[in-house]
């Protein structure tokens, strides 16, 4: 696991907890959920790191 999937995890992770203290959610459908909540963060997180590569890249 590279570091952006264990941030990913991290993130999300700490979403589905907020959820679930704030009631949103349950524990007992965390296992349905927590792959979408996974996946929006992951896609969000290629789409900043696709933004600043391209940044950079206009830098030079």
């Amino acid at each position: 696991m590279d570091k952006l999937e264990r941030e990913v995890m991290q993130v999300s992770k700490e979403i589905a907890v907020k959820f679930i203290e704030s009631q949103r959610i349950s524990p007992s459908n965390f296992e349905e959920i927590f792959p979408s909540i996974y996946r929006v963060v992951m896609e969000t997180a290629l789409k900043g790191r696709e933004r600043l590569d391209g940044i950079e890249g206009d830098a030079e």
